[in-house]
């Protein structure tokens, strides 16, 4: 049985939902998306390790693997299947299994989002929303969505348990 989510969790979730939205609509109509722009994007996002603030790459993973262990865990215990391989091959499933990770990473990615505006203010002297929203989710939700599915399987290991529910 899958717990029901707390109406904060939801809007939570809803708020980063709203803001990656706003942040992707301004930057395509600041910025475009032409060539340059995208070269651009990716040298600021490989600079971006290595400069001010690093903290956050170490940060924000940790706080996805966090998420991603109480999540797996869940999982295990419920014996549903692993999240990613149901992401990738369950089309039914699939937007539920979603929508509970970015319930689960929503103030990962928000703390993301405003830690990237600093830097961008601080580093660049410009915001780039596109940006930020890419390096967000890199930080956020991408350790969240490769490691909850091998926590599950590894906490299933370590119960001694078989799952009993693989579809969901």
């Amino acid at each position: 049985m899958i717990e029901a989510v707390s109406k904060r969790k939801i809007l939570v979730a809803r708020l980063a939902m709203a803001l990656i939205i706003a942040f992707v609509v301004m930057g395509v109509t600041w910025y475009g998306l032409s060539g340059d722009v995208q070269q651009r994007i990716l040298q600021n996002l490989l600079d971006r390790p290595g400069g001010a603030m690093t903290f956050r790459f170490v940060l924000q993973p940790i706080m996805a693997a966090i998420a991603a262990l109480f999540d797996g865990i869940k999982d295990a215990r419920t014996g549903r299947s692993p999240y990613f391989w149901t992401i990738l091959t369950n089309s039914e499933q699939r937007g539920n299994r979603l929508r509970e990770g970015f319930i689960s990473t929503a103030r990962i990615i928000l703390l993301g989002l405003g830690m990237d505006l600093i830097y961008q203010f601080i580093v660049l002297k410009e915001f780039f929303p596109g940006e930020a929203v890419i390096t967000s989710l890199l930080l956020a939700f991408v350790p969240y969505l490769l490691l909850r599915g091998p926590v599950a399987r590894g906490a299933r290991w370590w119960q001694g348990d078989r799952p009993t529910d693989a579809t969901g």
